[in-house]
């Protein structure tokens, strides 16, 4: 039987990626007691290619950041489910979410970029997806990619 987590993606038409590996030496998530903490997720798209590769501001609108927060969120949660054995119903909450945008020193709509990842959070896991966050503007990401998200999740 489906649990609610996964009826909720189906209603959604969302189709989680498969969880990428770590590209150096480090590991994608680490479980420490009922957390997991989930390295830094960047905008791959359902193809397993990077997305979005540029600056929010110059190279893209907000919008286009929101969309590629919403795939680091994707791939986030990839990752918990794989952490989780592949049963989403283990999460308890997202705990934090911690966004970086790649853009020019005048940008100021960090926010309004990972709102591409927390609504995701909301809408796939309702109150459980509700968390504390930050973001911020960095001067470039790794692979110049748009947006990286890094997160905390409890599980049972």
């Amino acid at each position: 039987m489906t649990g609610p987590i996964e009826a909720r993606l189906k209603e959604l038409k969302i189709t989680l990626p498969t969880p990428a590996k770590a590209a150096a030496n480090y590991v994608p998530y680490v479980i420490s007691g009922k957390q997991v903490f989930v390295a830094g997720q960047v905008p791959f798209n359902a193809e397993g290619k990077l997305d979005l590769i540029g600056k929010v501001g110059t190279d893209f609108t907000v919008e286009q950041g929101q969309e590629a927060a919403r795939l680091c969120g994707l791939n986030i949660l990839a990752q918990v489910k794989d952490a989780c054995g592949g049963d989403l119903e283990r999460i308890v909450r997202c705990v934090k979410l911690g966004g970086f945008v790649n853009c020019p020193p005048e940008f100021g709509d960090h926010p309004a970029v990972i709102n591409g990842a927390s609504n995701l959070m909301v809408d796939v896991l309702g109150d459980k997806g509700r968390h504390a966050r930050f973001a911020v503007g960095a001067p470039s990401l790794p692979f110049n990619v748009a947006v990286e998200i890094d997160a905390v999740f409890e599980i049972a």
